[in-house]
């Protein structure tokens, strides 16, 4: 199947799980700590295991909020609490539309140490693959500088397994209420909308 073919056919099944998320979670949810629920797909983390504080992020490529965050604020951030020792921080994938799935896709098919160089690239070139008229084709120029070969990235977008896994973590996580994108959990505490760094330290200054 063709990278496009597989695009398209996966539309529909997103589509469903997305509306699913959207007609009230949040009533239904379990007081759980995501951090330490069983995830269909490998956490993708950064920082200290041994950190005071775990943040999980729920994001999608697509979502100008989530945007918003890690071009302005995830940086800084990152140096603050990552880098420091102090926090755990883990991206999760909660995609809202099918170009949203194709970038989520992409960044689970680097190597490791190179996902959250591909969540950084698309984030800052949200507006260009995004929109653009063939996505699959626009994504591929911006990553295919990070190590992707033409054959390597057909293979990635015609992994079911991996398209499969990126929806059960999304589904999984309308136990735990999320809704929207972002939707950040501080040692289990829910905290919806995109935080700025002055928010942060406002929220994890009683944690540290």
């Amino acid at each position: 199947m063709r990278v496009g073919q597989l695009i398209r056919s996966a539309a529909a099944g997103l589509v469903f799980v997305a509306g699913v998320a959207g007609l009230g979670g949040t009533a239904n949810a379990q007081r759980v700590d995501p951090a330490r629920d069983p995830q269909a797909l490998p956490d993708m983390v950064l920082g200290a295991e041994d950190a005071p504080v775990t943040i999980v992020e729920y994001a999608s490529m697509t979502c100008p909020h989530c945007q918003s965050f890690h071009v302005n604020t995830f940086e800084a951030f990152r140096e603050k609490y990552i880098e420091t020792g102090q926090v755990r921080f883990i991206f999760r994938e909660f995609p809202l539309d099918i170009r949203a799935v194709l970038g989520s896709m992409v960044a689970r098919c680097a190597p490791e140490d190179r996902f959250y160089d591909i969540i950084d690239i698309l984030f800052e070139n949200q507006g260009i693959w995004a929109v653009a008229d063939d996505p699959v084709l626009a994504v591929y120029d911006l990553v295919k500088q990070t190590g992707f070969s033409e054959a390597s990235f057909q293979a990635c977008l015609q992994n079911n397994e991996l398209y499969a896994g990126i929806v059960a973590v999304q589904t999984k996580a309308q136990e735990y209420g999320v809704d929207s994108t972002p939707t950040f959990f501080v040692n289990g505490q829910r905290v919806p909308g995109a935080q700025t760094l002055e928010q942060m330290d406002a929220i994890l200054a009683p944690l540290l």
